[in-house]
């Protein structure tokens, strides 16, 4: 399996607290030339180490390819990328950043844009909030938070969006409606959410309650939804002529690991596409946001960070 990335040296140049628990980096590139360009909802994988790799939305101007910016949140029982960046990721440290990939772009039309956004899942629209508005289109920010220290970038775009911000903190007791919001839109409104699972599935169901068409309906998220009861299962690698056993708590990528078997993922929470596989016998239960729902129902391929079987057995082409 070919990278589907290009990778470039980068050093960070600045790391900002917004929060207790986000951080602002900002990197450059150590050739000093410019980042490739990127639209709005793009994402980029941060390789820290060669443990160690994280999918992070970019956050910075897309006008200004000098450097890139993304926030990340502190999260002690992930997999470590983000208390990696957070305690050891200092001005000067060196690290590698890949070209972006956009799996979250905004609509090319649509009477008005609704981005509702909850916690970290701010970033992606920061870049597309000054996307719309380059647009002249209709567009309003919904962000809720905790409470006010946790409101990372709510200045900034207040100042920046000044009539298109709408916030909601939990611990004042100011909820949003997602029921009032998303049945009071004209026909012809995209609706797009980026934040914690409950909140995506909540926007999702309520969507599909008013009757919006799903070409209308726009989520991303980079935590893993992949169930902790899953069942175990066999996956035999044909290439390599080995049958491994994936527990319950396991993925397929990582009991693959255990045999010293190489296969590149670089953000093990399916967003990158790095260790798509193709599936040579059985069906995948898919959990990753890479591929379209038509490429999943073909049952061609899957990616092996998160994905699982859907029976008890999986050959793979490895």
């Amino acid at each position: 399996m070919a990278s589907h990335y290009e990778m470039f040296p980068a050093v960070v140049t600045r790391v900002e607290q917004l929060t207790p628990l986000i951080k602002r980096f900002t990197f450059k590139r150590q050739d000093g030339q410019n980042f490739p360009r990127f639209s709005g909802g793009s994402h980029i994988i941060v390789k820290m180490n060669e443990q160690l790799s994280n999918a992070y939305s970019l956050m910075s101007c897309t006008q200004d390819l000098s450097t890139y910016q993304v926030c990340v949140r502190k999260d002690v029982e992930g997999k470590g990328g983000s208390v990696f960046m957070h305690d050891q990721c200092n001005e000067g440290c060196e690290i590698q950043i890949s070209e972006p990939k956009n799996l979250f772009p905004l609509a090319e039309t649509g009477n008005k844009h609704i981005l509702i956004a909850g916690g970290i899942g701010i970033t992606p629209f920061l870049p597309q909030m000054d996307e719309l508005a380059a647009r002249g289109a209709e567009y309003e920010l919904h962000y809720a938070y905790r409470s006010p220290e946790h409101a990372a970038l709510l200045d900034e775009l207040t100042q920046k969006h000044a009539g298109h911000v709408f916030s909601y903190v939990d611990s004042e007791g100011s909820m949003l409606n997602l029921d009032e919001l998303i049945s009071s839109q004209p026909k012809g409104t995209h609706v797009y959410v980026c934040g914690p699972k409950p909140m995506i599935d909540a926007v999702i169901d309520c969507c599909n309650k008013h009757r919006y068409r799903d070409e209308y309906i726009h989520w991303e998220q980079f935590a893993s939804t992949v169930p902790e009861d899953g069942e175990a299962f066999t996956v035999v690698l044909a290439k390599s002529n080995q049958e491994i056993e994936v527990q319950s708590n396991q993925t397929i990528l990582q009991a693959i690991e255990t045999l010293n078997i190489d296969v590149e993922c670089l953000c093990r929470e399916g967003v990158c596409g790095t260790c798509e596989t193709a599936i040579l016998e059985g069906e995948a239960e898919h959990f990753d946001q890479y591929l379209s729902d038509a490429e999943k129902a073909s049952q061609k391929s899957m990616m092996i960070c998160v994905s699982r079987a859907k029976g008890k057995k999986l050959v793979l082409d490895l």
